[in-house]
């Protein structure tokens, strides 16, 4: 599926969910959901989804626990209450504010889809006929049952005819054929005015390596359960004896975690991960994988040079970035010891490995056997998820994975309000001039660095709501009742559109992001950041809403957004979007001292098997810095946007003490044990309870506003801490 383009190089506000894990997570939370089921959800039961109430100004004060004082546990104190009258639906590993928010989104397609479907099929555009058909295709489960593997059988069939490395790394390079390594064009981060080719690899059917790694109880039966998962799709691909093969697949992905794989947490070093290749040189590294015809293949080979993110540090890097032992042993072979495995693993392996990553990549769109299977696995026990989602809200997904845009396009006709845009205008200005007056305040800052900064904060580039010139996939055809051939149609559209950049220029409109998508982000290569339609409702958002819930709710998020730019990694390009060190020395420690203060502030955080599974700051230390420093920069804004005005005491609770409920009330959520665990291994953002109480501990106004003491479980002594921006 496709939507998102492929020079996307930046942070958001919540991971999207990976391919393995996209029917059953959602990206975003919502409360208006009585409102939109009134309006006519008639094709699908109404679902027992928990609803969240907003009073009358934005935050509805009956949901404060006032047995929980709030300097002992403020998310509790904000969220509590809610939590323990709405536990999970069995379609969710987790739900909260952003996944009911993205429920409403779904909902809100659903209507135009049913629009759409009770009109005269003459009268469809090609464009709505399009959404149709792929919608019907992926809901017509009869039809998708009857046909059996024979939809997905020239695919199998021309894997089974490959003999050699050759013959697969031919097929590596066609889309819709699984492949362990990948190249895409993407904006070359050391001189972002132009478009260069990305080569990197993968070849994990677990979220991460740590998976492979883990020899706890736990860790055991999870990869005891994905080995029956393998020996089902190798029996069902017809192998005689698929346990054994399932055995020799787990095989070549365990040595690549233990040996080709980096640490999740070092690979977020930007330093470490722009190595810049000729063809020749990677065609020397290469070893018995046909490289160069491989490039060739995919459409490459002109590029100005080749961009590889996991490359064996040399001497000199190592000594110039400081990286101590402990660091070397997370760091994999990378891209080298990849081409030798493959040189090294037996064809049939690998064959195996591409049959078992297609039918597995296609089940949801195979027999109801298959896509059972695949939620078995990847929901119920990686994720603790009960129950599948409803098909037709993973149908929606898929039509969005297709071609979204043409769905957007929709979207924001019907539900995003120009005004909104109007109002977020204002909000992204008051928080740049608040990051500026911080940039005067900081003491930690040297004036030269603080010219740099001050510079890029002026090129940052605003984009609310959706691009002005939606994609309209021409070409694309989406075949009625052919949901693999659209999947692969899509492929091919998509390897093509993105070949084809190698020969443009930069488009500064291209976004990430669907209009309808419930997220944000920062890209750091064209120093933007962006805020979907989707997200811009309540909680995050809301004309309605009292001033101090809209800054400290998406005034936190544009301030988290606009922090990425100024965080632990985003901080290393300029105000170009050029990956180059603009800091001096001195400026970078004192930084980076901070920094590592708050890695160590959340590694304290450790919520399961009795305080020893805990959260990682060094890999969520990026997102840790984009909400401390993006809430200061809200509440900065929010004091900027009411200078001189009278706020008044609202049911109680002052403009202060709003403005901190409305950041915890974003990121109220519960989420199932599994789905925990893998977060907190696979996630770079930190759970929502410490996105909540991580935060507000280190910023003064919270204590003032709360009265929190000493003795108070989240109180810090004033040095201890710590405010970035």
């Amino acid at each position: 599926m496709i939507h998102k383009p492929a020079a996307f190089i930046g942070a958001s506000l919540l991971a999207l969910a990976s391919p393995a894990f996209a029917e059953d997570t959602a990206h975003a939370d919502h409360e208006g959901i009585e409102a939109l089921l009134a309006e006519g959800e008639a094709a699908a039961p109404a679902p027992a989804l928990p609803t969240m109430s907003f009073g009358t100004w934005g935050f509805d004060p009956a949901l404060i626990a006032t047995d929980i004082k709030p300097g002992d546990d403020f998310n509790a104190f904000a969220n509590k209450r809610w939590i323990d009258v709405n536990p999970l639906p069995p379609e969710f590993s987790r739900i909260g504010a952003f996944v009911l928010l993205g429920e409403k989104s779904t909902y809100d397609v659903k209507a135009l889809m049913d629009e759409l479907a009770a009109k005269d099929p003459a009268s469809l555009s090609a464009d709505e006929q399009r959404i149709i058909n792929a919608y019907n295709a992926y809901n017509d489960t009869a039809a998708i049952e009857a046909a059996g593997l024979a939809p997905a059988k020239p695919w199998l069939d021309r894997i089974a005819a490959a003999t050699t490395l050759d013959d697969l790394a031919m097929l590596w390079a066609e889309p819709g054929f699984a492949s362990p390594l990948s190249a895409r064009v993407s904006i070359d981060a050391k001189q972002p005015d132009r478009h260069i080719a990305s080569v990197g690899f993968g070849g994990l059917g677990l979220p991460d390596r740590d998976y492979y790694l883990d020899t706890t109880e736990k860790g055991r039966a999870v990869q005891t359960k994905y080995k029956e998962y393998l020996a089902f799709l190798l029996g069902e691909a017809g192998y005689a004896d698929p346990a054994a093969m399932a055995e020799q697949v787990y095989a070549f992905e365990d040595a690549n975690a233990r040996t080709v794989q980096w640490d999740r947490a070092v690979r977020r070093n930007r330093d470490l991960t722009y190595n810049l290749l000729t063809a020749d040189e990677l065609a020397a590294i290469g070893g018995k994988v046909p490289v160069s015809a491989m490039l060739s293949a995919i459409g490459v080979a002109g590029s100005p040079g080749f961009v590889v993110a996991l490359m064996p540090p040399t001497k000199e890097e190592i000594a110039q970035y400081k990286l101590d032992d402990a660091t070397l042993a997370k760091i994999g072979t990378g891209l080298p010891g990849m081409f030798a495995m493959l040189g090294e693993t037996p064809v049939e392996v690998l064959k195996a490995w591409m049959v078992k990553e297609f039918l597995s990549g296609q089940a949801a769109v195979l027999p109801a056997r298959f896509d059972n299977a695949n939620f078995e696995f990847y929901g119920k026990t990686l994720l603790g998820t009960p129950e599948q989602r409803p098909r037709w809200k993973r149908a929606i997904r898929e039509t969005e994975g297709l071609i979204g845009e043409l769905v957007g396009k929709e979207y924001v006709a019907r539900y995003f309000p120009p005004e909104n845009k109007v109002a977020m205008d204002e909000l992204v200005a008051n928080l740049r001039l608040a990051l500026g007056e911080s940039l005067t305040a900081i003491t930690w800052m040297g004036e030269e660095t603080k010219t740099q900064a001050r510079a890029k904060l002026a090129s940052f580039d605003p984009k609310i709501g959706y691009r002005p010139n939606l994609e309209t996939y021409e070409g694309l055809a989406i075949t009625p009742g052919q949901p693999i051939a659209n999947r692969m149609a899509a492929a091919k559209w998509d390897r093509a559109d993105n070949i084809a950049k190698l020969a443009e220029p930069i488009d500064r409109t291209e976004w990430s992001m669907l209009p309808q998508t419930v997220n944000a982000y920062y890209n750091s290569v064209k120093n933007e950041i962006v805020f979907p339609a989707g997200i811009l409702q309540q909680p995050f958002f809301a004309l309605t809403n009292d001033i101090a819930v809209n800054y400290g709710a998406i005034g936190g998020v544009i301030g988290h957004e606009i922090g990425h730019g100024f965080d632990d990694q985003g901080s290393k390009s300029d105000a170009s979007g050029a990956l180059r060190n603009w800091w001096t020395d001195a400026d970078r420690t004192a930084f980076d001292t901070l920094g590592n203060r708050l890695v160590a502030q959340y590694n304290a955080f450790c919520p399961l098997d009795d305080g020893t599974t805990c959260v990682n700051g060094r890999l969520t230390l990026g997102e840790n810095i984009g909400d401390v420093g993006g809430l200061s920069m809200a509440y900065r804004a929010y004091k900027l946007a009411t200078r001189g005005k009278d706020v008044p005491v609202i049911d109680g609770l002052t403009g202060d003490q709003r403005f901190f409920l409305a950041w915890a009330q974003v990121w109220r959520s519960t989420q199932r044990e599994q789905n925990y665990r893998n977060r907190l291994r696979t996630d770079s953002h930190s759970p929502e309870e410490y996105r909540v109480n991580g935060v507000v501990r280190n910023l003064d106004e919270w204590y003032e506003a709360f009265g929190v003491k000493p003795g108070d479980k989240l109180y810090l002594p004033p040095e201890q801490r710590v405010r970035i921006w």
